[in-house]
């Protein structure tokens, strides 16, 4: 890189540019999303990478007017929110499933305020939720990304996404995918819900006396949370399979 020419006006565009790009990257991938990070130091870690990456940026390849520059960094926003959404929907599998798992164990009233999210979910899905974020950090997903947004400076040029067909086709099958891998996922206890109210319907006809509420619904819970627990890696081998696949699917960007 000429470092006489650092600070001329093609450079510092494209230093903005960078910045945005990190930055919605920040605000929509999962891990770099957690409501936990207060936004200062989102914008300080994507200011960080923007200096790392920066010598590594490509020439500015957009004419450097108000409405063109304008233009380029939604379409840095949008690249951000690209990679996120696909990344999320391979995510909200377990959130999803832990919706339906928390149904039918009687846990869809026990709702908490998840820290990843910042949003109210039943407590099944945030348990999953925090041991899925933690199968992200061990397979180095965060590095992953950053190694993917090290390729794109090479094969999207800054301020030059466009949104495609097949990322709207990929994005339909992965959301129709999250509804039917989530159910796979809840259906061993789905499938024990349905046997033991079977089995309680019938005690009660031949047993009035027997309380479902004080001997049932205990009984019910006790036993959906040892087939949890039994599931639990399963449920983190194929979330790291989806998001294996996910991460995979990015190249539609290029």
């Amino acid at each position: 890189m000429d470092w006489a020419g650092v600070f001329t006006e093609s450079y510092i565009v494209g230093f903005v540019l960078l910045f945005f790009r990190f930055a919605a990257l920040f605000i929509a991938t999962p891990i770099f999303s957690h409501q936990n990070i207060p936004m200062t130091i989102k914008a300080a870690m994507a200011f960080f990478f923007t200096i790392v990456f920066y010598s590594s940026m490509p020439p500015l390849q957009i004419e450097i007017s108000l409405p063109t520059i304008f233009i380029a960094i939604l379409s840095e926003f949008m690249f951000g929110l690209a990679i996120g959404i696909v990344l999320l929907l391979a995510y909200n599998v377990i959130t999803f499933a832990g919706g339906q798992i928390s149904f039918m164990m009687g846990f869809s009233m026990a709702s908490a305020i998840d820290p990843q999210t910042g949003v109210s979910m039943p407590i099944i899905s945030q348990f999953l939720s925090l041991m899925g974020l933690m199968v992200l950090m061990a397979m180095d997903l965060h590095h992953w990304i950053l190694l993917f947004i090290d390729s794109s400076l090479s094969n999207i040029p800054l301020g030059g996404f466009v949104m495609s067909k097949d990322l709207f086709g990929y994005i339909i099958k992965a959301t129709s995918n999250m509804f039917m891998v989530g159910f796979m996922i809840a259906f061993p206890l789905t499938a024990l819900s349905l046997l033991a109210d079977i089995i309680f319907g019938m005690l009660m006809k031949t047993m009035p006396q027997f309380n479902l509420l004080v001997i049932g619904f205990p009984i019910k819970i006790m036993v959906s949370f040892v087939v949890l627990i039994a599931t639990l890696t399963a449920t983190m081998l194929i979330l790291k399979g989806q998001m294996q696949e996910a991460f995979n699917a990015l190249e539609i960007l290029f």
